[in-house]
Parts: C-alpha cells; sequence; structure tokens
C-alpha cells in the first residue's frame, strides 16, 4: 500500500506480509517496484539506530547539497513518530512538516526526499530504527540540522519538549531561519 502525504515527494509505504504460524514474510524493498511507484532513487548507504527509551528525539537532520540525502525509514523494532519537514525555497511547502508514526508491527516505511530535514520521536523503549540514504554517504562537513522545538515549524511531538531526550549535538541546533537557503 502506498500514500502520498500532504507534502509533494512523501510517501508512506506499507509492504505485503504473507504471514502464517511461523510469523511472517515481506519483501519491504525492490528497487523496480520502488522506481515505478515512488521515486528513482539509488540507495548508497544504510544506517540503523537503536534508543534505549521513550521519548528519545533524533533530528531534525540533513545534509547540505551536494551531499543531500533521501531516506527511506522504517522501524524494526517499537515504534516512532516519523517527521519531515521541507526545505525546498520553492516549495509552495516550505517550512511545513508531515509527520507518520512507523511501527515494527505494520512495517511501515516513509519515503523523505531530498530536500527536507528528517527526525523522529521514540514511542516505545528500545525502539531500533532501519533507513537507507540517497545521494551521497555521510559527510561531516554537510552536516546540519534544525532545533526539533523551533516555534516557527511547530512540529506537535508526542513528547513534552522539556523532557525530550536529545543528544549534545541536537541541544544546540540552530532554529529555521538561521539557516539561510539550503535547497
Amino acid at each position: 500500500m502506498i500514500e502520498h502525504l500532504a507534502i509533494e515527494g512523501i510517501v508512506l509505504i506499507t509492504p505485503k506480509r504473507f504471514g502464517d504460524d511461523r510469523g511472517y514474510f515481506s519483501e519491504t524493498y525492490k528497487r523496480s517496484w520502488f522506481t515505478d511507484n515512488v521515486a528513482d532513487a539509488v540507495f548508497i548507504q544504510d544506517n540503523q539506530s537503536l534508543s534505549r527509551e521513550k521519548g528519545v528525539i533524533r533530528g531534525l537532520h540533513f545534509q547540505r547539497p551536494p551531499a543531500a540525502q533521501g531516506k527511506l525509514v522504517r522501524c524494526l523494532k517499537g515504534s516512532i513518530f516519523d517527521v519531515a519537514v521541507d526545505l525546498r525555497r520553492e516549495s509552495p511547502s516550505y517550512g511545513r512538516w508531515v509527520s507518520a508514526t512507523l511501527t515494527a508491527e505494520r512495517g511501515e516505511q516513509l519515503w523523505v526526499p531530498e530536500g527536507f530535514a528528517h527526525g523522529f520521536c521514540t514511542l516505545e523503549p528500545d525502539t531500533e530504527v532501519f533507513y537507507k540514504v540517497t545521494g551521497a554517504e555521510y559527510s561531516p562537513a554537510h552536516d546540519a540540522g534544525i532545533a526539533f522545538d523551533d516555534p516557527s515549524i511547530g512540529v506537535a511531538w508526542p513528547v513534552d519538549p522539556a523532557k525530550a531526550i536529545l543528544s549534545p549535538k541536537d541541544r544546540v541546533l540552530p532554529r529555521f531561519d538561521q539557516l539561510g537557503p539550503v535547497f
């Protein structure tokens, strides 16, 4: 199943699962299907994270051009509130955000193309997230982000911002209006 979210380019994908008394089988990525239905993307790096506690926020992250990345995100264990913020200056949805809940139980995936900041909040302890990236491998020189609690963006996180668990790096990310042109 495929659902185009409120911002053009963001797609929620729920792969079919074939189950029996042993469990299930699911084809989570097939290049031809993805190209025909979502985007013509070439994935060049896979990443995985474990967040031990509920209420961990990772993001809002992106890489500046020429090392920009698209991401195909899924939850391997637990669940997340996943967010994409449009950074494409010429877009009618510039500065707006969309979200989706991704769960290991249902296997949803969120496609976030280049031109967006991405972040998520864990909804359960011991949540594992896996994502494929396009464009460029991780580049510290192009690594950037936006403060998760920037009021000009107004993401409605499912955790009190004062209680959110952040990395030291994410605690000092700049506000949206401090970025300047990105994409």
